[in-house]
């Protein structure tokens, strides 16, 4: 229906001809209901006022004013003969019910459209986006449409958690809501996928993935894991940012780390080590296979070297951290020297030592068995 000249409201009549809510309050004045017509109509105007960010109180306040009016006019001396006591009719609040009813249902079936519509392109964006498929210049106007800055530089934050992230699921909602209203919204893209809950994070500072992070742990969601990739510039670099993440979260898994929150960074000499396996496997055997010649075989003493280099190396420390004496610490040690033939006292072999020990985390040895390449 096209506007009416110098009409104002959310759905005007035809030119020179009253608005919709004026003949829709006449025929209801008249026969006391709507008809499938004016029900049509009725979900027609308020989709139309949801498209254009008419608020719905203003949207009832329309039609419902103008039935107010038409029946006064129908009834000029009704108000003065009716007692202030005597109760409304029943007849008469049934279509003020059902102009409500059903402008509500426009209007909410419209907001649904409407959210359905932004997920799907949010959705397809960050699709695009973490595959590295999409047109740059396309992408970059459907950014702008959802509330993206997607020039600089970018990191991935990944959360994963017992249950999967669904893109309806409280959670998921909650975080997304989060990070809308505490942070600034160009910042950060937040969306399910795969089981897990992605957020994109413009610019180069960490301040959006640590708030990811800390609204991830707030939600719902069940003991929950975020990595959190380096920041790379392009498109290209959010692909191997996510990729990052991604691994980054697998490699916790198998190291069996539990922090809630684990930077990329952390574990990269992990990542170095695991991009030769064949080299690795070779250095676990080569210096800490002296140590399967221990009684009740090399875990203990393993264990023992590895908790010493994260002490600093300092036998006080690593005996406090396994509530062992200083003396059976130096003794472990000295049997580690002893089976291996390097010194962790020694620069030179203390490295080699820590990176064989670092390799055997990563390798899960001695749990499982080494496998040579050759």
């Amino acid at each position: 229906m096209a506007p009416m000249a110098g009409s104002s409201g959310p759905h005007a009549g035809t030119w020179g001809a009253p608005p919709h809510e004026e003949l829709l309050a006449q025929a209801l004045v008249r026969t006391g209901d709507l008809d499938a017509e004016d029900r049509a109509r009725l979900r027609e105007a308020a989709a139309h006022a949801a498209d254009n960010g008419t608020p719905l109180r203003e949207l009832i306040d329309t039609y419902l004013g103008a039935l107010c009016r038409t029946c006064s006019r129908s009834a000029p001396g009704a108000a003065q003969d009716r007692q202030a006591s005597a109760p409304i009719p029943a007849d008469a609040l049934r279509p003020i019910r059902d102009v409500a009813v059903t402008l509500t249902e426009g209007y909410e079936a419209a907001h649904r459209a409407a959210i359905r519509r932004e997920e799907e392109i949010r959705q397809a964006f960050l699709d695009e986006l973490l595959h590295g498929a999409g047109d740059l210049g396309r992408m970059a106007e459907q950014a702008h449409r959802i509330g993206f800055r997607f020039a600089g530089p970018h990191r991935v934050a990944v959360a994963r958690a017992e249950a999967p992230f669904g893109a309806a699921d409280p959670a998921t909602r909650y975080v997304e809501e989060a990070m809308a209203s505490g942070y600034d919204a160009w910042e950060s893209l937040v969306a399910a996928k795969d089981g897990m809950l992605i957020c994109i994070c413009a610019g180069s500072g960490t301040t959006a993935a640590d708030h990811f992070a800390e609204h991830v742990q707030r939600s719902i969601a069940r003991h929950p894991q975020v990595a959190v990739s380096r920041s790379r510039p392009g498109a290209n670099g959010v692909v191997r940012s996510y990729r990052e993440a991604r691994e980054t979260l697998d490699l916790a898994h198998r190291l069996a780390v539990s922090r809630p929150v684990i930077h990329a960074s952390d574990l990269l000499v992990f990542q170095v080590l695991g991009r030769d396996r064949a080299a690795i496997t070779d250095l676990v055997a080569t210096v800490l296979g002296g140590l399967e010649r221990a009684r009740g075989g090399p875990g203990t003493l393993l264990h023992t070297l590895t908790t010493y280099f994260d002490s600093g190396c300092t036998n006080t420390v690593t005996a406090r951290r396994l509530g062992l004496s200083v003396r059976t610490v130096a003794y472990r040690m000295a049997r580690v020297r002893t089976l291996t033939g390097y010194d962790p006292t020694i620069p030179d072999q203390r490295y080699t030592l820590q990176t064989a020990t670092l390799g055997a985390r990563l390798l899960n040895w001695p749990a499982l068995p080494l496998q040579p390449s050759d």
